[in-house]
């Protein structure tokens, strides 16, 4: 037990006869056709001190030892469930975040955490969906392979990061296998760098399902709109008489048209995981991601946002352009597909009763080919279709090897995490990009007219070949400690050192590596970058295990390529984050809240030289963002939950070439304020148990595509994104054997679209049936 919770996943010995078991997700354990006698219980949590139990089995009788771990002694670098908590839909304590046994309470940096209990009474059936759930994300962004972008602090932020190690992947990625979604706010490159795609707001880590001891599972059926179908399967076993060794496998496979005249989505995926407790000091986990999809682009509109010559300022909306919601201006002849592969392996030691070691290799595989589609704009109204067409590939390997601590100096606890990290990028691309040769009206579209397959073939010929591969390497080395100064006070203090070592792009049709004179090309041509990321928090305690106050300084950093007028190379860009705020956890854990007021500047931005645009850059640019963020998770009384949240986020220019731009909001940075909640009810007892009904929504301002001056001397142009109240319904039927769900999204079919002016569904209609086992 860990704090009167059950606890899974600890090993259990005799030490004696040397058998090894583990706990089951209630905490229970057993042994088997023992000989009577004396024998000593070891009880193992990697990151907790051991504890030996003396037991005497008696012939014909059960012998029972039990155990309850304090649950800030638990730290197993490898997932474990504390289940029957009281708010289900609070699961705060990771593995991950800090990659240390720290407590939500205790730890200086914000984030957010979607457990599977909540996307699942949802019915969230993709990323974008599960991402609601967390402040400030706003509406996904899905790019034309699938992938799924989030707003985080008015960043861009992909959710490539997978059990706290890199795992990217440019394509679709399904959510069956899926324990949880980890928000994690702000720069956050001194434990994760640059290499899973960390923004200046953050990064998403997708912490995936692990094995359990036991046997069960369920199948599920989702089906609705645009004829949805869905089926997912989860079955987990122990496949040896000890229940050492585990095995659970989840897949899925979907297929669906699209609410527009054209489009549609098919995928499949499977992932298998195995997980050993090879000694009780040893384990070993290893998992797979497999995922392939077929489908069409999504529409990805770039407006018309030219000035006129002698006009001021002009704004524009999406709303009011006249550009259909419907159409697509495509075929399903033009599809394109996404495979991805992911393995993850990982070593879990126990060197003492202080140390621990863990060891990770990932390596994360995606690719694309068939066509990926843009719509550019021409005029007010009129548009030219962009087509590319062929194969890209990318692979990335990420090796970590990272030792944690928990010991006492001078009575003062620390607990520290040393590692080393090597992370290898492969870029792959041979493909042609195609520009339609003729514009068409979108407003007064002729009947016949449509992109198809077989126009694009004809055209390759005039199109521009991109037939090249790239690669780079970064070796890093961090520390992390956090160190008590006193019962309530902690203190972090992390430092990250990086080596960047870009291999320079080769070009397959001329043979060469580009570079070799001072202009654009040798910007790409081999170069090193190395870079500090120090990260500071303060934590106070006001009432222990409650609530605490807490501050934070970290840092972010991207490798640029490219050249100065002066021959140099430009250098990485930073980012800094001033952050305070207080974390609760009050009343057994019915309330549990943050709030956040953070301040980022962005300095040393790339862009290009006014003088010579094409060959040089210059590195002066600024950007600040800084707001509040509000999350909250209730479970008022048995029955009730309610998660709720608010972000607001002011975003400015503040060191542009053009200074009239100062102070104006970047594009694409999303609305200023958004909110999101979800509040469900379940009958907890009696002949109707488990019934229950939920509604949700999500709403956000208007925001920018584009807001700026685009010329020196021109005017400013500001195209609008529509503010947008979206609103979720479901009712259900949660059996222990079974579950019925029925859910409305979009309600009232708000018409909304993303940061790149992809419209969103209306109202969709879905229903699912689960069977449990």
């Amino acid at each position: 037990m860990v704090n009167g919770q059950p606890y899974a996943s600890a090993s259990v010995s005799l030490l004696e006869i040397n058998k090894t078991t583990l706990t089951d997700e209630q905490g229970n354990y057993f042994f088997s056709n023992i000989v009577p006698g004396s024998y000593t219980v070891r009880i193992q949590v990697l990151g907790s001190p051991q504890k030996d139990l003396k037991i005497t089995v008696v012939a014909g009788e059960t012998a029972t030892a039990d155990y309850r771990l304090e649950k800030e002694n638990v730290q197993a670098l490898q997932e474990v469930t504390v289940a029957g908590a009281t708010n289900k839909f609070t699961q705060k304590e990771s593995v991950y975040i800090a990659r240390l046994p720290l407590k939500n309470l205790e730890n200086p940096q914000v984030y957010n955490s979607v457990p599977k209990a909540l996307f699942q009474e949802q019915m969230a059936v993709d990323l974008g969906s599960i991402a609601k759930n967390v402040p400030g994300a706003g509406i996904p962004m899905i790019a034309n392979q699938g992938r799924v972008t989030f707003r985080s602090r008015g960043f861009d932020t992909e959710p490539n990061a997978r059990n706290g190690v890199a795992g990217a992947a440019f394509s679709f990625i399904d959510p069956a296998n899926l324990e949880r979604i980890e928000a994690i706010k702000g720069p956050s490159a001194t434990l994760f760098g640059n290499s899973i795609s960390s923004s200046y707001g953050g990064l998403y880590n997708r912490v995936t399902k692990k094995p359990y001891n036991g046997f069960g599972g369920e199948v599920g059926y989702t089906t609705g709109s645009w004829n949805f179908n869905r089926l997912t399967v989860d079955v987990n076993t122990p496949i040896n008489a000890d229940r050492t060794a585990l095995f659970r496998l989840n897949g899925a496979t979907t297929w669906e048209h699209s609410f527009q005249e054209q489009g549609f989505t098919n995928s499949v995926s499977v992932a298998p995981s195995f997980s050993y407790q090879i000694t009780d000091r040893l384990s070993l986990l290893l998992d797979v991601e497999f995922g392939q999809a077929t489908g069409t682009s999504v529409v990805r509109y770039n407006p018309y946002t030219a000035v006129p010559a002698g006009v001021a300022e002009i704004t524009r909306s999406i709303a009011d352009s006249g550009f259909p919601y419907n159409k697509t201006f495509l075929s399903n002849d033009l599809p394109y597909k996404t495979q991805m592969m992911n393995i993850f392996g990982q070593i879990n030691y126990k060197i003492s009763e202080e140390w621990t070691s863990q060891t990770v290799i990932s390596r994360a595989r995606s690719s694309i080919s068939g066509n990926i589609t843009a719509l550019n704009s021409r005029s007010e109204t009129t548009i030219r279709p962009q087509i590319i067409n062929g194969y890209t590939q990318f692979i990335a390997t990420d090796i970590q090897q990272n030792f944690v601590g928990d010991f006492k100096i001078a009575g003062h606890r620390n607990r520290m995490v040393v590692g080393v990290d090597y992370y290898n990028n492969f870029n792959d691309f041979d493909r042609v990009t195609v520009n339609w040769p003729t514009d068409v009206d979108f407003i007064n579209t002729p009947t016949t007219y449509r992109i198809s397959q077989f126009k694009v073939d004809s055209l390759t010929s005039r199109g521009t070949l991109r037939k090249e591969y790239n690669g780079d390497n970064t070796y890093s080395a961090y520390v992390s400690d956090v160190f008590s100064i006193a019962d309530r006070l902690n203190a972090m203090l992390s430092l990250r050192v990086n080596r960047f070592q870009n291999k320079g792009v080769y070009n397959i049709i001329t043979g060469q590596l580009s570079g070799g004179i001072a202009t654009a090309t040798a910007a790409n041509s081999p170069y090193g970058q190395t870079n500090l990321s120090p990260k500071l928090g303060l934590v106070y305690e006001v009432y222990k295990d409650h609530l605490s106050l807490f501050g934070n300084y970290m840092n972010g950093f991207f490798n640029k390529s490219g050249l100065k007028s002066d021959g140099s190379r430009v250098d990485a860009e930073y980012a800094d984050q001033m952050e305070f705020g207080a974390k609760a956890d009050l009343f057994d854990h019915r309330l549990v809240g943050t709030i956040s007021y953070y301040d980022i500047k962005v300095k040393n931005i790339v862009r290009p030289d006014p003088v010579d645009p094409v060959n040089f850059f210059i590195q002066d640019g600024g950007q600040l963002s800084r707001g509040l963020e509000v999350e909250l998770t209730a479970n008022p009384f048995d029955g009730l939950n309610i998660v709720a949240g608010y972000a607001y986020n002011d975003s400015k220019v503040t060191a542009a070439a053009d200074p009239r731009n100062n102070g104006l909001r970047p594009g694409v940075t999303g609305p200023p304020n958004t909110y999101n909640f979800w509040v469900s009810y379940r009958i907890p007892m009696g002949k109707f148990k488990g019934l229950g009904a939920g509604v949700g929504g999500n709403i956000g301002d208007q925001s920018y595509y584009i807001n700026t001056y685009p010329t020196l001397t021109g005017g400013l142009s500001r195209f609008i994104i529509p503010s947008y109240k979206i609103f979720d319904a479901s009712v259900f039927y949660d059996h222990a054997k079974f579950r019925i769900g029925f859910k409305v999204d979009n309600l009232t079919s708000e018409k909304a679209w993303s940061v790149r002016l992809t419209p969103q569904a209306p109202a969709r209609f879905t229903g699912n049936f689960i069977l449990k086992f």
